[in-house]
């Protein structure tokens, strides 16, 4: 049965309204084009759907079986197009980023305060992890974008953006005073208590490469799973730490650790926002990546 669905629009707001009038009045349309509507339905359906009264109209046993269901989908439909009009106008959502504790703390934090001050009806759900969980957590969908440290795969599917550069150190507690003022080579490392990260970060694996390339293997102390961790146990005079800058400044600052000198400086790499340009996002999400 192929039957115009702009007729069961009709059929519903005469059926809500009791009257063809403030039905016509409701859909903008005159009363003869509402009549026609519900008599063209009548006739396709080949059943009587309303009676007329003196106040207007009454549905039939069958019109009350059928409104039952009409009026199921019609605001469902209705309540759909709600949705989709409070996601276009940013009153509702929800937005899926993927960071880690380094990315989140020193780039993604104020954006986000910013971004809810401006849509506060938002919903942002952050899953923390180092770089390469983020980028699996990416292809699968279950993020929308992730904030993450090169170095990174070169996968065509990931589309990266740049957002601020990174610098890694070495930083050591009092215990290691005598080395403040040598200019070392990283050869030197090699006879020093190590703090690391982590072997499966983005930025454990930057620092070895970097090390192999200048016949440097080190076998840490200790792996931490946190930057923030590292600076601790280095001020604690543990060991020598590896981390990002921005994780050791305000230790550095308060002169609980220092940084060490290099011959050859390990070159400065990014934070980046990546996305799968294979997924689709969000509106909510796309307002967000405007922002960053």
């Amino acid at each position: 049965m192929n039957i115009n669905l702009e007729y069961y629009k009709v059929f519903y707001y005469v059926a809500k309204a009791g009257n063809i009038t403030l039905a016509a009045k409701e859909l903008c349309i005159s009363q003869p084009a509402v009549s026609q509507g519900i008599k063209a339905l009548e006739n396709d359906l080949d059943t009587e759907l309303f009676i007329r009264t003196k106040r207007g109209v009454k549905l039939t046993q069958a019109g009350e079986t059928l409104f039952h269901y009409v009026a199921k989908g019609y605001e469902s439909i209705l309540l759909g197009e709600k949705k989709l009009t409070d996601l276009k106008d940013m009153d509702s959502g929800e937005i899926r980023i993927g960071a880690s504790d380094m990315t989140l703390q020193y780039y993604l934090l104020p954006y986000l305060e910013k971004f809810h001050q401006l849509y506060p009806g938002i919903k942002v759900t952050v899953t923390n992890a180092p770089t390469p969980l983020t980028i699996e957590h990416l292809y699968a969908n279950r993020i929308d974008f992730g904030i993450v440290s090169t170095p990174l795969p070169g996968d065509t599917r990931l589309s990266i953006r740049d957002a601020r550069p990174l610098r890694d150190c070495f930083i050591a507690g009092k215990k290691f005073e005598y080395l403040r003022d040598q200019v070392l080579s990283y050869h030197d490392l090699m006879e020093l208590p190590l703090i690391c990260l982590e072997p499966n970060t983005s930025t454990r694996k930057y620092v070895d490469t970097f090390l192999l390339q200048n016949a440097v293997s080190l076998t840490p102390e200790f792996e931490l799973s946190t930057s923030n961790m590292i600076v601790q146990f280095a001020a604690k005079n543990l060991g020598i730490g590896s981390v990002v800058y921005d994780f050791a400044e305000d230790a550095i600052s308060d002169h609980q650790v220092f940084e060490l000198k290099f011959n050859n400086p390990i070159p400065a790499r990014k934070m980046c926002i990546i996305s799968d340009h294979t997924h689709g996002m969000s509106v909510a999400a796309k307002k967000l990546m405007e922002l960053l």
